[in-house]
C-alpha cells in the first residue's frame, strides 16, 4: 500500500508542478471564478462547448498543491465528455472525496482521478480538491453567483 500512495504523491507532484490546461481559453463560452477562504485557493474554469459537449476546458489561478493538481487532473477527465457525464464524474469525484462508497460504475468513472482519494481523510483539504470542481459545475448550470467552499 506504501508505495501505491507514494505513487499517488508523485501523480499529485507533478500535476502541481506541471498543470495540464493551465491557461486561458480566449473565446470561451463560459468562464467561472471560484475561491476557497480556508486557504486562499484561487481558479477561474473556462470552458469551450460544442453540442453539449465539453470541447476544451482549461483553468488558471493559484493554490495549494491539492486545488492545482485537482483542477490539472479534472481538466484531463472532463475534455471530450458531455455536459451529462461531466455531472456523473462531478458526482462520483465528490463522493470518494467525502468517503461514500463508491460503485463499480463511479470507479471506471473516476479512473485516474482516484488519486485524490486519499483527500478524504484530511477534511480541511477536500474543500482545496473540489474547488475547481464546484466551480466547473456552477459553469456548466450558468450560476451567477460566486463558488465558495465557504
Amino acid at each position: 500500500m506504501s508505495d501505491l500512495r507514494d505513487l499517488y504523491q508523485e501523480v499529485i507532484l507533478d500535476h502541481n508542478k506541471n498543470p495540464r490546461n493551465f491557461r486561458v481559453i480566449e473565446d470561451a463560452d463560459r468562464a467561472k471564478e471560484g475561491h476557497n477562504p480556508l486557504c486562499g485557493d484561487n481558479v477561474t474554469v473556462y470552458l469551450k462547448m460544442k453540442d453539449g459537449v465539453i470541447d476544451d476546458i482549461s483553468f488558471q489561478g493559484s493554490g495549494c498543491a491539492i486545488s492545482k493538481s485537482s483542477a490539472s487532473l479534472m481538466t484531463s477527465a472532463l475534455r471530450g465528455k458531455s455536459e451529462a457525464d461531466a455531472e456523473k464524474v462531478f458526482d462520483a469525484f465528490h463522493r470518494m472525496v467525502t468517503g461514500e462508497t463508491l460503485s463499480d460504475d463511479d470507479h471506471a468513472l473516476l479512473g485516474k482521478l482516484e488519486v485524490l482519494e486519499g483527500v478524504r481523510e484530511f477534511p480541511a483539504r477536500v474543500k482545496c480538491a473540489s474547488l475547481a470542481w464546484h466551480t466547473t459545475h456552477a459553469a456548466l448550470a450558468e450560476i451567477d453567483e460566486p463558488v465558495s467552499t465557504e
